[in-house]
């Protein structure tokens, strides 16, 4: 299966490009994307992404992507959940340790891995401690500029 970040993406793309009525509907174009998840699983993906549903104007409803405004607006969220619970972050080759207040590892995981970074594979949270293993060929150096542009307000 591939990871869930990229399904986020053809989720997305899917749904810009198709007129899609349904679960069952989406799940068939997934699958045929090489996806082959659960409809629990398309239900958290949904619920992540805010997709909603509007009238298609006739008899049916369609699913939709909530708006740029929306969209920074969550960002935004993310980025506060990520500013309020870290301490420090640390890089070793392709190894992010990111420490975090207790019990706060994670939240900030989740915001981190919401915030669709390219260069990180995944994460594993602690209590109070977080380990990112970036892509191949990724540094630390590059992870954190790409971070640093995402969340400006992020000391080292």
């Amino acid at each position: 299966m591939k990871e869930r970040l990229t399904r986020l993406k053809s989720i997305r793309k899917l749904i810009k490009n198709y007129r899609i009525e349904s679960q069952e509907a989406l799940l068939g174009y997934l699958l045929k994307e090489g996806y082959d998840v659960t409809q629990a699983t398309l239900s958290r993906d949904l619920k992540l992404l805010k997709v909603g549903k509007v009238s298609d104007g006739h008899n049916g409803y369609v699913y939709t992507l909530p708006g740029e405004e929306e969209r920074r607006e969550s960002e935004q969220i993310f980025v506060q959940d990520f500013l309020r619970g870290y301490v420090s972050i640390e890089y070793s080759g392709n190894i992010v340790v990111i420490k975090t207040y207790s019990g706060h590892a994670n939240t900030v995981s989740n915001a981190l891995d919401l915030l669709g970074m390219e260069e990180i594979l995944g994460t594993v949270a602690g209590d109070n401690c977080i380990f990112a293993c970036l892509r191949e060929g990724v540094t630390g150096e590059q992870f954190m500029k790409s971070l640093k542009a995402k969340i400006p307000e992020l000391e080292e």
